[in-house]
């Protein structure tokens, strides 16, 4: 649904909108309760049955927007609880990152077959004679299933010459690779923390707008406030995000304008993991490991984590591109907060560990950035151009995409060692990453080098981007080949990784 408009991405985008205006202010977060207000203005309700239900849910999204917990709906609890300790500068984010508002679900149902209006009542009877369980009978002149016998096997759909059998699943849970979505007592959607690895995929599947992630906008607000020398470093996703005439230095322009004191390309750090997976891939595989898996994707790594631990020594030991650019802005700049601007809602989850918390102090979506251009009325049309982004390649800048980062490796290593085969391997959605990685551990990929993006086009795909996924790819493309270097090795940080991964 990403680039498409919708109420649900309008209403996310006013909500972002509506804080980050708040923020703005300058008078902390007075004036929270007006929020739900004007996110749901009037008297009318503008999607469901009561305007008071709109209400209800816009303060739970405006909460989650500021990094608060979702209060419990059986007690009274004010809308500013936890406001105090959540409203700083200083604030990290705290687990659940990925939330479902619970009177926001629909209660889709999982996993059912049911028989649509096309239904002919034909004499062949596909249907019913294929069913191993004898579910299907005839009513009203039509084919009817019984769910209770039914066993799922979808039979009857294939064998139906109308396709008159619909296979209806819960869009958030067939979105989950982790299997994390589970059913509460009255059908609404709940997400199993102990499998969910925060790809947000089941966020951008959900036609209902029921789960939504926790956001920093406030506290990233708040730190520019106080004065805080606050850099940006911005995921190579960004290009084309925010419109046709968002070009690099326009970008950099509105950066300013929203207070960030710099703007630097993670393609930077991604240079530096290109030098250093190569260097470690090289090295390891296949005498000390069978095969290596890149270290990007923090999803990807979650999940080789949760469902694999045994295969977790495969995993590349190399800093993500993230990690590398933060590490880089810190050394330079010593008294920086660093956001990192990206796609990913995973992204918080990395920054959240005890080993990086240090170096990303904020992360924030291109979404999340898109509700601060809004509210500093940020006109990209009317913005000069100012300073390019230009120290990043164009291998670091493939990153975004699905395969970028295993054929920039593959290319580095072809470049250094030219007699050196690189066999690859790459899945791009956690359902078939969890495949990839059986197979690698059943002995089928030794020797590899294997990439896992969590969301099905690589980091593009990101739960927190705005565009099409095919148009994004498309735009980082023409991106790639504007850089004035190609390979990484041509990169100002050749030799920084090491040192960084030593700090």
């Amino acid at each position: 649904m990403r680039g498409i408009p919708s109420l649900i991405s309008d209403i996310r985008k006013n909500v972002f909108t509506e804080v980050a205006r708040m923020a703005y202010s300058g008078n902390g977060y007075e004036g929270v309760d007006e929020l739900p207000y004007r996110i749901v203005p009037g008297d009318q309700p503008l999607h469901r049955e009561s305007v008071f239900l709109e209400r209800a849910i816009a303060s739970e999204r405006v909460r989650l927007a500021m990094g608060l917990n979702i209060r419990p709906i059986q007690t009274r609890h004010l809308m500013t609880e936890g406001m105090d300790e959540a409203a700083v500068a200083e604030q990290y984010y705290t687990p659940p990152l990925i939330n479902i508002i619970p009177y926001a679900c629909h209660a889709c149902p999982t996993n059912q077959y049911k028989v649509s209006n096309y239904c002919q009542n034909c004499l062949a009877a596909s249907c019913q004679k294929v069913c191993p369980k004898d579910a299907i009978s005839f009513r009203n002149n039509r084919s009817y299933i019984d769910l209770d016998k039914c066993i799922r096997c979808g039979k009857c759909a294939k064998a139906c010459p109308y396709n008159a059998i619909v296979h209806m699943q819960r869009p958030c849970q067939a979105a989950c690779g982790m299997d994390a979505i589970i059913s509460d007592e009255q059908g609404r959607a709940v997400i199993n923390q102990d499998k969910c690895v925060a790809c947000g995929q089941c966020l951008v599947s959900c036609p209902f707008g029921a789960i939504v992630d926790k956001g920093q906008i406030f506290q990233v607000i708040q730190s520019i406030l106080k004065g805080d020398k606050v850099i940006a470093i911005v995921a190579p996703a960004f290009i084309g995000q925010f419109g046709k005439h968002s070009t690099p230095g326009k970008f950099i322009a509105a950066m300013k304008q929203l207070g960030f004191a710099r703007v630097t390309e993670v393609a930077v750090g991604a240079d530096m993991c290109n030098i250093e997976e190569a260097k470690d891939f090289l090295e390891k595989v296949p005498e000390k490991q069978p095969y290596m898996a890149t270290s990007c994707c923090p999803a990807w790594h979650s999940m080789i984590h949760k469902l694999f631990p045994d295969q977790s020594g495969n995993i590349s030991m190399t800093l993500t591109p993230m990690v590398y650019t933060a590490r880089l802005m810190k050394q330079k700049y010593p008294d920086c907060k660093v956001v990192f601007v990206g796609p990913c809602a995973a992204k918080k989850l990395e920054a959240i560990r005890a080993d990086i918390r240090s170096d990303v102090d904020f992360v924030l979506t291109f979404e999340e950035l898109q509700g601060m251009f809004e509210a500093k009325g940020v006109d990209f049309a009317a913005i000069e151009e100012v300073d390019d982004l230009n120290e990043g390649t164009a291998a670091g800048r493939g990153f975004a995409v699905s395969g970028g980062v295993a054929g920039a490796v593959k290319g580095l290593i072809q470049q250094l060692h030219p007699e050196t085969e690189v066999k690859t391997a790459c899945a791009e959605g956690l359902k078939e990453c969890r495949k990839l990685i059986t197979l690698a551990k059943a002995g089928k990929y030794d020797g590899y080098l294997l990439e896992g993006m969590a969301c099905p086009g690589g980091c593009v795909a990101g739960a927190g981007t705005l565009l099409p996924v095919e148009l994004a790819a498309t735009v980082v493309g023409r991106y790639q080949k504007e850089a004035d270097r190609e390979s990484s090795l041509e990169s100002a940080y050749r030799d920084h990784g090491k040192h960084l991964e030593e700090e």
